[in-house]
């Protein structure tokens, strides 16, 4: 190992999603621990635009791919917190998109996030599945919308999983913003809650999240229900830290 480099924590720890997903679909989110990164990355820091050491990100995908036994690389996504869903046909990257969307077999479906809402979909036979980036901006502008109408197959024939994301005590938004995620989700006013100051709004994204997936039709929305914000020790969060790293929620479809 090169002098530069740390000795990896050997504790690589990556969360499952519980939900009921086909056989066929391999899905998960990771944590912040088991990487080399050091700090404010430390340790299993996935992002390469977030200052981290380039060589120690390229050791942290090249692990989580070996750990997932991943046929290839997965579709590492040029986020921009957009509403583009892109179709992966092969294994590249540089992709600017939100979201994306495959049918390859050992190809995985990308996002990171540091306190946005990550989401998962696939269809109920396990023949096509996708990944979205979901912030303020993107839940705003639609991109859970985007991703289901990408999918062959209707939207009661899919399956959505929200990964843990920054929750509503840690997270508020102005006037503007809420009444921007109100018209994108009508009823949703039991996703924001006054703060006691006066000054905005508490804003829950993975609420907000569930309710457009659910006004879409999807079959079956299930979430983690963890605030990455509260959890310093598994999660990274932006809000909570200005300087971090991004942790990755990942889907595929299996080879074997």
């Amino acid at each position: 190992m090169p002098p530069h480099m740390p000795e990896r924590d050997p504790a690589l720890a990556i969360l499952t999603p519980a939900w009921p997903a086909p056989a066929a679909v391999g899905a998960c989110f990771t944590t912040r621990q088991g990487g080399v990164s050091e700090r404010p990355w430390a340790s299993f820091n996935l992002a390469t635009h977030v200052g981290d050491d380039p060589a120690h990100v390229a050791a942290n995908r090249a692990r989580l791919r070996a750990v997932l036994g991943l046929a290839h690389e997965p579709g590492w996504l040029e986020q921009v917190h957009g509403t583009r869903v892109a179709r992966l046909g092969a294994p590249r990257g540089g992709v600017t998109a939100d979201a994306a969307i495959t049918r390859v077999p050992g190809l995985a479906c990308v996002v990171m996030v540091a306190d946005c809402v990550p989401v998962l979909l696939c269809d109920d036979e396990g023949r096509e599945v996708a990944a979205a980036h979901a912030g303020w901006r993107g839940l705003a502008g639609g991109i859970l919308a985007g991703a289901v109408a990408a999918f062959a197959r209707a939207p009661r024939h899919l399956l959505a999983w929200i990964g843990p994301c920054i929750g509503p005590a840690a997270y508020t938004v102005g006037d503007d913003v809420r009444r921007q995620l109100l018209t994108a989700t009508p009823g949703g006013e039991n996703c924001f809650a006054p703060r006691h100051d006066g000054a905005g709004w508490h804003c829950d994204l993975a609420a907000l999240a569930a309710r457009q997936l659910r006004r879409a039709s999807v079959a079956a929305v299930t979430g983690a229900d963890t605030c990455v914000h509260d959890d310093p020790a598994r999660f990274y969060s932006y809000r909570r830290d200005g300087e971090t790293g991004r942790n990755a929620a990942l889907i595929w479809l299996k080879t074997g």
